[in-house]
């Protein structure tokens, strides 16, 4: 069985796999999909996003747990808000002469589970940010971690400002206890 650690207030590194592998992130409309439902995510769930990656059949996210629930349920709710956005261009493309059997639209987007590492030390968080942003130069996709725009690179290199808002903590509030009864 799978054992998270959730409640200690680590970063949680986590990595997404899409079905089979597949790159189903592999175009750029997708992944701009992708990072406006992540942002949406981060706005609802109230929770920091440290740094991430979309490659073209996978992600990295370096997030903090959220303010209300834990990084399982965020999960959820981006693959399954990802998923359905995703299916429904699929459909609303789909030619009505074209037979089922030649359909190319995907029934499935992501891998049941994801891989979760709990970040603890200031080592590890830049470790693991080093490894999301030179993901997309290690497989080739670009020279330098700069021309990949689906990372959160330039935020940190270029200071500029993407689709994802990175290391805004105020999202996190004090949780602190009610007056005693």
């Amino acid at each position: 069985m799978l054992k998270r650690y959730y409640g200690s207030g680590d970063l949680h590194f986590i990595t997404c796999s899409c079905y089979q592998r597949q790159p189903l992130l592999g175009t750029s409309l997708r992944r701009d999909l992708f990072l406006s439902v992540l942002e949406q995510m981060r706005i609802r769930y109230q929770f920091v996003v440290a740094g991430y990656v979309i490659m073209p059949e996978h992600i990295h996210l370096l997030i903090s747990e959220p303010q209300e629930k834990n990084p399982s349920t965020v999960m959820q709710a981006l693959k399954l808000g990802f998923a359905r956005r995703v299916l429904v261009q699929a459909k609303r493309r789909r030619n009505p002469a074209q037979t089922d059997l030649f359909d190319q639209a995907p029934q499935h987007i992501w891998q049941k589970r994801f891989y979760d590492f709990n970040v603890w030390t200031e080592h590890k968080r830049i470790e693991k940010l080093r490894y999301m942003h030179r993901n997309p130069v290690k497989r080739g996709l670009v020279e330098s971690p700069e021309f990949w725009r689906w990372s959160s690179y330039r935020a940190y290199f270029l200071r500029e400002t993407g689709p994802v808002k990175i290391n805004e903590w105020e999202v996190l509030k004090m949780k602190t206890r009610g007056p005693a009864a």
